[in-house]
């Protein structure tokens, strides 16, 4: 079985995208700040979780249909949908999860499912392709 992949280590090095961690009862919050013309390409998760985009504008595929989205908005993201942003400007985007886990070394375990690279590769393509 795959390792899934910690996408908060993978994000530290992908310079200069900054994640910040907010914790609540039951709540986790990834703050992910993005310079424009981003690719975030992101995982399959375990639930359905809610995503806000507070600032910016961005383009999400979610399974190979793509969108453009301003902020403000608030979306719901299904569980065992791969998915990915590219930010079109300067982006402030928020993933929220219901969970108990307080763990910044293990939440992506905690949260996704097992990391598939050809459907990341996938996705990726997709949000830097032409329309």
């Amino acid at each position: 079985m795959n390792k899934p992949l910690n996408f908060t280590e993978l994000a530290k090095k992908l310079e200069p995208g900054e994640i910040i961690h907010h914790f609540s009862s039951g709540v986790y919050a990834k703050e992910l700040r993005m310079p424009a013309d981003y690719l975030l390409v992101h995982h399959k998760h375990l639930f359905s979780h809610l995503s806000i985009l507070a600032s910016g504008s961005i383009e999400l595929a979610i399974d190979g249909e793509k969108k453009v989205i301003h902020a403000p908005a608030c979306l719901t993201i299904a569980a065992g949908k791969h998915h990915g942003v590219r930010s079109l400007t300067e982006v402030v985007w928020y993933c929220i999860h219901a969970t108990d886990c307080t763990d910044i070394d293990k939440i992506d375990e905690v949260l996704t499912e097992p990391h598939n690279m050809n459907e990341a590769l996938l996705v990726a393509q997709n949000l830097v392709k032409e329309n």
